[in-house]
């Protein structure tokens, strides 16, 4: 089953000096879920300055920057919307046909540690991909089991919320996520969903 991952746009007021200081604070500003796609932001980390980050993250690492890697960073950083390991891998093919499966499943990895991409897994046993706009790894989604379709929003609380949480037992968090499953209340009622078969 393919889903669709739609960004909402990010929370331009949780960036200033006025963030909320209350995890409910934080879920009153995140209500407003729209399910648009994010507008293209000028202030997005350039595609060059994320090349030379992963080039940088896979030197740190003790691995070779190979043209077959490139190839598949360059791919993965054109994708508007989420994409599976198989996708990237023809994408990447395209850029460079001696791209193979086996370095694609082991790049991804990497670029998802050095957080170049983000991974989405809503336990369909099949992993998605999206680039990480502007860094941001605080992002909720909300799978929609009627719709087919995965939503995303900012979620700046996550960070306070999983330090506060971890460090009241003395541990240090490394990685959180949230998602929730809904159903399409629209359907549900009419039996038609204004988000399906939206491209």
């Amino acid at each position: 089953m393919r889903r669709r991952v739609i960004q909402a746009e990010p929370d331009r007021a949780a960036e200033g000096d006025d963030r909320p200081r209350h995890p409910a604070d934080w879920a009153a500003r995140a209500s407003g879920l729209t399910g648009r796609k994010a507008p293209d932001d000028s202030a997005a980390v350039s595609h060059e300055a994320s090349r030379a980050k992963f080039q940088t993250y896979l030197t740190q690492q003790g691995l070779r920057v190979t043209n077959q890697r490139l190839a598949i960073f360059d791919a993965a950083q054109a994708q508007k919307e989420h994409f599976t390991a198989e996708q990237l891998l023809d994408r990447a093919r395209v850029i460079d046909d001696s791209v193979s499966r086996a370095t694609v499943y082991r790049t991804l990895p990497l670029m998802v540690e050095s957080h170049i991409l983000r991974e989405v897994d809503i336990g369909s046993g099949e992993k998605f991909y999206l680039p990480a706009a502007n860094g941001n790894t605080q992002v909720a989604q909300v799978v929609c089991v009627d719709c087919d379709r995965i939503f995303e929003i900012s979620a700046p609380f996550m960070e306070w919320y999983g330090s506060t949480v971890s460090l009241k037992l003395g541990l240090k968090p490394i990685s959180q996520r949230l998602q929730v499953s809904a159903q399409c209340i629209a359907f549900r009622q009419s039996g038609r969903c204004p988000n399906r078969g939206k491209k």
